[in-house]
């Protein structure tokens, strides 16, 4: 399955879970609620993925963690939040960078429309 496609059922399902549920709801909510209708969908969905790097000859592996890892290839980084900080954008970004992972999607649950919250990050 190409990335497209990939980020595409990912998108629709997240839309869905929004249309149906609204904003203002938990993150570790929309995380197990999304986790549940991509596996319904066939894909395989690991959560709270813990990201494990080396630096300086040292293995770091301590706190950091993807709130989903779809299919080994999409980083998804769920948010339910009013505003969205800058720095969502750049820890998904890192994590991608840190796992040597292409694509990424960055979703705040907590928009008011679904198509303000979303946004597809590549590295």
């Amino acid at each position: 399955m190409e990335h497209s496609d990939l980020t595409g059922i990912i998108v629709d399902e997240a839309f869905q879970l929004h249309k149906d549920l609204g904003p203002g709801l938990l993150e570790s909510v929309y995380s197990k609620l999304l986790t549940h209708r991509l596996l319904k969908r066939g894909l395989k969905v690991e959560r709270e993925k813990k990201v494990v790097f080396w630096y300086e000859g040292m293995r770091f592996d301590e706190g950091l963690r993807i709130d989903l890892l779809v299919n080994g290839e999409v980083v998804v980084e769920l948010k339910s939040v009013e505003v969205l900080p800058a720095v969502a954008y750049k820890q998904t970004l890192t994590y991608l960078r840190l796992t040597n992972t292409k694509v990424g999607l960055l979703i705040n649950f907590g928009a008011p429309l679904f198509k303000q919250g979303v946004k597809r990050i590549v590295n």
